[in-house]
């Protein structure tokens, strides 16, 4: 299994998104229930690394159908609000 990437971020105030991408290492999604992202950070300045485009570390959301030992089965995920939260977009309900 590869690792899941990140391919778009529309979250323009979190600290790792350079031009809607994610430059963090690793992110993780969500707790038990909800798939937002965990790692997003609200900062003065940028985080990241400009050459690092960020894959999902762990996916904490069992009751995702994407879920498969809290490793995301995707190839690739994109991250967005869903009304105030900050989700991974890619989230099914099992």
């Amino acid at each position: 299994m590869e690792m899941a990437m990140v391919r778009e971020c529309e979250v323009g105030d979190c600290s790792y998104n350079w031009e809607h991408r994610c430059h963090a290492f690793a992110i993780t999604i969500g707790d038990d229930v909800h798939p937002m992202c965990d790692t997003f950070c609200r900062s003065s300045g940028k985080g990241g690394t400009s050459e690092a485009i960020a894959g999902v570390g762990a996916c904490k959301v069992s009751g995702c159908s994407h879920n498969n030992h809290l490793e995301c089965e995707c190839s690739e995920i994109s991250v967005g609000y869903r009304g105030e939260e900050i989700d991974c977009m890619n989230f099914e309900s099992r």
